[in-house]
């Protein structure tokens, strides 16, 4: 598939989003909060991701961000709150984000025109961006703007991916796909491995294989989830009805786009080019992760 044949809105998630997740991999803000009390992966990421809300509770939590199984957000949540308020969590969030951004970046990307660029391009977007019914994305945007620049860029993703992510959600539940299903499907069309997926998410063994065999039932897969998890194949059918959430997530992410022009967003894919590679060459994100994405290639996986 050739980058243009991507969608606006994918190309622009897929140019932007490891800025964004340098909260979640990279080191420093995970160091940041664990210098809080937090304890293992789970717990710094519920709160980094969740604070925006306030002091959510687990089913809160659970219900927005869609694919965690309850109970490994329950391991973290509320507890996360008694280590620190969430206030707390988005002053150490940004000041984490900070220092990894100029590690990974340096100073001259940090200073530089074309990050001020893009970061202008993007506020503009973030700023655009509708939020009725979108939970998640109103209460980023809610936040006061950062600064400097390489900040301002991350909080417009930050908003924007948000955004995305919100109305993946409701196309997932227009599709009928529970949250189960949803990740199943995702994961026997993108091949990233039916445990590594079902692991990252807490998902049980036996309700991991109901959804496989509920799926198997609509025809959206073939295999079954039991002691051979892997082998797990979409059909034409399954593949058919994620073109079509995937279509649909990106026509309602390109809402924000649509007021800053295509020659503004094409502008934001070129800028962000060398930044992620910086980010990429730093271990700021991982070469496998959930979202399915890839930075050297395109991608056709979810959000």
């Amino acid at each position: 598939m050739a980058v243009r044949d991507v969608s606006r809105a994918r190309r622009l998630w897929q140019a932007l989003e490891p800025v964004h997740a340098v909260t979640y991999f990279a080191p420093e803000p995970r160091a940041a909060c664990q210098e809080l009390g937090t304890k293992g992966f789970w717990m710094s990421y519920f709160a980094q991701r969740g604070a925006p809300l306030g002091a959510a509770p687990p089913e809160l939590i659970t219900a927005l961000f869609y694919n965690f199984h309850p109970a490994l957000v329950a391991r973290a949540v509320p507890d996360v709150w008694a280590v620190a308020p969430p206030e707390r969590f988005l002053q150490v969030r940004l000041s984490a984000v900070d220092a990894a951004l100029r590690r990974l970046l340096g100073p001259e990307a940090i200073g530089s025109s074309a990050v001020a660029e893009a970061a202008a391009i993007a506020r503009a977007a973030a700023d655009a961006a509708p939020t009725a019914g979108r939970a998640l994305a109103a209460a980023n945007q809610a936040l006061d703007w950062p600064e400097p620049a390489h900040l301002v860029l991350w909080h417009a993703q930050t908003v924007l991916r948000e955004h995305r992510g919100d109305g993946h959600v409701a196309a997932l539940l227009t599709a009928g796909l529970d949250p189960a299903e949803a990740l199943v499907l995702f994961t026997a069309d993108t091949g990233l491995g039916m445990e590594y997926m079902r692991s990252r998410r807490g998902w049980p063994q036996d309700e991991w294989a109901a959804a496989v065999e509920r799926l198997v039932e609509r025809g959206l897969v073939s295999g079954d989830g039991g002691d051979e998890r892997e082998d797990v194949a979409i059909t034409d059918e399954g593949r058919a009805l994620r073109a079509e959430v995937e279509a649909h997530t990106d026509a309602l992410a390109d809402v924000p786009w649509q007021a800053v022009g295509e020659s503004r967003a094409e502008r934001v894919v070129e800028l962000a080019g060398p930044l992620v590679a910086a980010i990429v060459a730093g271990g700021g994100f991982l070469e496998r992760n959930p979202m399915g994405l890839r930075t050297s290639t395109p991608v056709t996986g979810g959000s």
